[in-house]
This record gives C-alpha cells, sequence and structure tokens, in this order.
C-alpha cells in the first residue's frame, strides 16, 4: 500500500526578485512500513520535500498524498488534522516545550487528540519507558542530555500511533553511540508497528540504518535505491 505519493513536485522561494527552486519536479512514491532516508547535501531540497509531505507547506505545483489524502485540495484545518492524527514529527532542534515534563510532553498530543487524562498518562509513561527513559517523567527538558531530549520527542512522535514518522537530522545533535541508539530504536518501532519513517540527512550513520535512500540534489530525485 502506498503510504506517500508524490507527482511532479515544485517548490520556489522568493527573495525580492529572486527566485529559488528549492524543488524541481519530485516524483517518488513511499509504501506503507518502509525505512528511508531523503539524503543530500545542505540546501539540497530534501527538509523542503519533507515538510511538504508534512504539510507543513504547500507546494506550488505538482500533487502530494498521504495515506489517501490530497494534500493540495485540503483545507487548513483538515490538513491540521491530519498532522494530529496521522503524522508524527521529530524535529532537529527537538521542540520540547520547556515548561513541561517529559511526561507531559509526551502526553501533549493525546491532550489535544481528547484523550482522556488516565489514558494518555498510561500511554505516555508505556512509551518513555520504550524509548530507555523510564524514571525520567517528570525532568523537564531542561535536566536531559542531548539523546534523552531527542528520545522525549521521538516518544511524543509515536505514542499516538501515527501512520508515518517525519525525522528532519535526527541525529545532528547527538554524538554517534547516541545517534546509533536512537536509530537502532526506531528501526525496531518500524519492524515490530510497521510505522513509515522518512528522514531528511546527510549523516551516513542514518543513510546505513535506512533501507532505501533517495538522494536529493539541486531540487531533483538524483538516485533511488534499496539496501538491506
Amino acid at each position: 500500500m502506498i503510504m506517500v505519493a508524490c507527482e511532479d513536485v515544485n517548490k520556489i522561494y522568493r527573495q525580492g526578485k529572486m527566485e529559488v527552486r528549492a524543488l524541481n519536479g519530485v516524483t517518488l512514491s513511499v509504501e506503507r512500513g518502509e525505512f528511508m532516508a531523503l539524503a543530500g547535501p545542505s540546501g539540497s531540497g530534501k527538509t523542503t520535500l519533507l515538510n511538504l509531505i508534512g504539510g507543513l507547506d504547500s507546494a506550488d505545483g505538482g500533487r502530494i498524498v498521504v495515506d489517501g489524502n490530497s494534500l493540495e485540495t485540503m483545507r487548513s484545518s483538515d490538513l491540521a488534522d491530519l498532522r494530529l492524527r496521522k503524522i508524527g514529527f521529530v524535529f532537529q532542534s527537538f521542540n520540547l516545550i520547556p515548561v513541561l515534563s517529559a511526561l507531559e510532553n509526551v502526553e501533549f498530543i493525546m491532550l489535544l487528540q481528547g484523550v482522556p487524562p488516565g489514558e494518555r498518562r498510561k500511554r505516555a509513561a508505556a512509551v518513555l519507558e520504550e524509548v530507555g527513559l523510564a524514571g525520567m517523567g517528570n525532568r523537564r527538558p531542561a535536566e536531559l542530555s542531548g539523546g534523552q531530549q531527542q528520545r522525549v520527542a521521538v516518544a511524543r512522535a509515536i505514542v499516538s500511533g501515527p501512520s508515518i514518522v517525519l525525522a528532519d537530522e535526527p541525529t545532528a545533535n547527538l554524538d554517534s553511540v547516541t545517534g546509533s541508539g536512537l536509530l537502532e530504536l526506531m528501526r525496531r518501532m518500524n519492524d515490530e508497528k510497521q510505522v513509515t519513517f522518512i528522514f531528511s540527512t546527510h549523516d551516513r550513520m542514518v543513510m546505513d540504518h535506512a533501507r532505501r535512500i533517495v538522494r536529493i540534489l539541486d531540487g531533483r530525485v538524483d538516485e533511488d535505491r534499496r539496501q538491506e
């Protein structure tokens, strides 16, 4: 089953009279349960494509379908609901809420979804244990290491059972040991729960863990290969 389909996708950023074509006719499809990386140097367009797939930005041409939903035809309120219920995000800068504890940060998405307090606390505690943070639920982000904060971000992304997780440079702020552990954790979740993962990265370690690599260069798909 196709989870994401991009057809002739274009994105142009305008700076005064200048135009920068970030994406130029990108076409690709992602099947449910894939564990793949959008790879390429800085400025290649990979993060732009990830943001378009997540509905955080809109394309200037072409079509993007996520879990059967054509993004270009959706109202902003429907896009917000799609992001809330179907898509998990792991941001490079973590984007944790500093005044909330780790447990409350993980609960936050479920709060927006209307999950009852008792159930969301139970699910948040369980997923924190799953990512190796049992007993740390009461700590605020400033009391956690970078690797622990990123694990909280991963827990928040997966706790509501999304169809797809989009991770932008997930290892950029981590040392190699912590980054490798995080990737192994996400790959295990992919194996066990068939969650689709798409990474934006230029980190060789992420590419080594991925089962498919789509290389983006100058806003185009330059290479698309699978690996074991």
